[in-house]
């Protein structure tokens, strides 16, 4: 009776809408989801042949970048309205427009992580015979990780937020909760639906940090050892620990003979 009272009170917390109402709240956390992922990964597909295309010709970085920049002032509605003659009201109109909305961060750090990796650790993989695409994925890459999920920590809880106005189109996720909510003034449906968007906001950040975590263990070292821990330095074993996995491959053929080497990076 207490549950059925609150519902009939229309009070904020109220555990009979969550009884009642359980299978809704999951088919819009399951859609919100969806949407907030495919958008992320078609986003971070778009934005590596971007990162690429500006380093190899600086003369597109300005094009490029501006481009995702002006995209990402775009008012969401708008964005979706402009989206629609190409898509109707369907769920990709708010997955395409998730996905430009991300560029300008990912294309950003991409490129930012790609730019950082040392010189000296590229002129050594390439003295060891690495090719473009191998010196890109197995060393470039994996250096670039800090910065690259570190963009993709913001484009996700972003996409993650920005789904809700996706209602507009009746593919919102939990934003169509939330904005039927908001129209009949049922407490407990908007608060219930707000707060399982930021539940999904901060465990999207969560699982991305911990990815990061695992991929990176370098930096965890490097943050613990401090500058005196580089890849390169005069140090023990302990350099040995801080450096990512491509970079003792690199840097062990230099305790061979010094000609050699020396000779392939000039």
């Amino acid at each position: 009776m207490s549950g059925q009272s609150c519902l009939r009170a229309n009070e904020w917390i109220c555990g009979e809408y969550l009884r009642t109402r359980s299978q809704e709240l999951l088919d819009a956390t399951a859609q919100h989801v969806l949407i907030a992922l495919s958008s992320v990964v078609i986003g971070l597909l778009a934005a590596f042949p971007l990162a690429l295309l500006v380093r190899r010709w600086r003369g597109l970085a300005g094009p490029v970048l501006g481009l995702t920049t002006v995209l990402y002032t775009v008012p969401s509605l708008a964005m979706f309205a402009l989206l629609m003659p190409v898509f109707g009201l369907s769920a990709s109109v708010v997955v395409t427009g998730l996905a430009l909305y991300s560029l300008t961060v990912l294309v950003r750090n991409i490129l930012a992580g790609l730019d950082a990796v040392p010189a000296g650790t590229r002129e050594a993989a390439r003295g060891m015979g690495y090719g473009p695409a191998r010196l890109l994925f197995e060393v470039e890459i994996p250096l670039a990780l800090p910065a690259l999920m570190a963009g993709l920590r913001i484009a996700a809880v972003s996409a993650v937020s920005l789904t809700t106005v996706g209602a507009i189109v009746g593919h919102g996720g939990l934003g169509n909760l939330l904005y039927a909510g908001l129209d009949s003034f049922f407490r407990a449906q908007v608060l219930t639906a707000s707060v399982i968007c930021v539940l999904l906001a901060v465990l999207a950040d969560l699982l991305l940090l911990g990815a990061q975590r695992l991929l990176t263990p370098w930096t965890r070292h490097i943050r613990t050892a401090g500058t005196s821990a580089r890849p390169g330095g005069a140090g023990p074993g302990g350099a040995g620990l801080s450096s990512p996995p491509a970079v003792p491959r690199a840097a062990a053929p230099a305790s061979g003979p010094p000609a050699a080497p020396a000779a392939k990076a000039g």
